[in-house]
C-alpha cells in the first residue's frame, strides 16, 4: 500500500508572498523528501527509525535532510526584476550565488552545472547522483542540490548542502542499497565548513539583494 505523504512546505503561503524572499530552513529530525511524482510502494520508513517522510513540489529525486544541513530556499515573485521566464536561467542564477559564496571559503574548484539534466542510470531517482541545472560541484563532487517549482505567481528554488551522507537512505529503499552505497558527494564537514555555517548563510542572504530573510522554526 502506498504511504500518504504530507507536503514538505506550505506552498499556498509561498504563492501569496509578494516580496522576494530567502528562507533559511532547518529540521530537528531526519526527513526523507520525495520528488513530486516519486512512488512510495518500496519505501521502508521503519528501517530509518524515527525519520519522517515528506513530498516536495517540483523536480528532483529523493534526498535526506537532517540537522546541520545548509538548506536555503529562494522565492522570486513574477513582479520582481530577478524573476525570469527561463527555467534554466533561474536555476543557474541560484547556483552562481552558491558558487560565489563557497568559492570564498574553499580553495577547490567550484563549478555550476549549466547544461541540461543528466540522470545517473545506476541510481535513478536519487537526487545527489545526477546533475541538474544550477547544481554546484566542488572538487568534482556534487555539493548543492537544486530543485525548482514554478507557478504563475513566481519561481521557488530550493537548495541544500547536506551535513550527512545520502548513503544513509539505503535501508529505506528495499533492493536499492547499491544505488546509495558508492554515492560520493560533498558535505558540510568534507568542505570544512562546520565553523563557517552562519557566515555562509549570511553571505547567501545578501547576494543579489535586497531580500526579505525568513528563518522559520525547524521542521519536526
Amino acid at each position: 500500500m502506498s504511504l500518504v505523504v504530507a507536503e514538505l512546505l506550505d506552498y499556498d503561503r509561498l504563492r501569496a508572498t509578494q516580496v522576494a524572499t530567502v528562507i533559511v530552513r532547518s529540521t530537528s529530525v531526519a526527513l526523507v523528501v520525495l520528488g513530486s511524482a516519486q512512488a512510495t510502494e518500496s519505501l521502508d520508513l521503519a528501517a530509518l527509525g524515527a525519520a519522517a517522510v515528506r513530498r516536495r513540489r517540483g523536480g528532483g529525486g529523493v534526498v535526506l535532510l537532517g540537522r546541520g544541513d545548509l538548506w536555503v530556499d529562494w522565492w522570486v515573485p513574477t513582479g520582481d526584476p530577478r524573476w525570469s521566464p527561463d527555467v534554466h536561467a533561474t536555476a543557474v542564477a541560484v547556483g552562481d550565488r552558491w558558487a560565489g559564496v563557497l568559492g570564498s571559503h574553499r580553495d577547490a574548484p567550484v563549478e555550476v552545472h549549466r547544461g541540461r539534466l543528466v540522470d545517473d542510470p545506476t541510481r535513478p531517482g536519487v537526487c545527489f547522483a545526477g546533475r541538474g541545472p544550477g547544481e554546484v560541484f566542488v572538487g568534482g563532487l556534487k555539493a548543492v542540490g537544486v530543485t525548482q517549482w514554478r507557478v504563475r505567481e513566481g519561481a521557488f528554488v530550493s537548495t541544500v548542502l547536506p551535513a550527512s551522507p545520502q548513503a544513509r537512505l539505503a535501508p529505506a529503499f528495499a533492493g536499492t542499497s547499491g544505488a546509495f552505497a558508492s554515492l560520493a558527494h560533498a558535505t558540510v564537514a568534507t568542505l570544512g565548513l562546520e565553523g563557517a555555517v552562519e557566515a555562509v548563510l549570511e553571505e547567501l542572504t545578501r547576494v543579489d539583494g535586497p531580500w526579505r530573510v525568513e528563518r522559520p522554526a525547524p521542521l519536526a
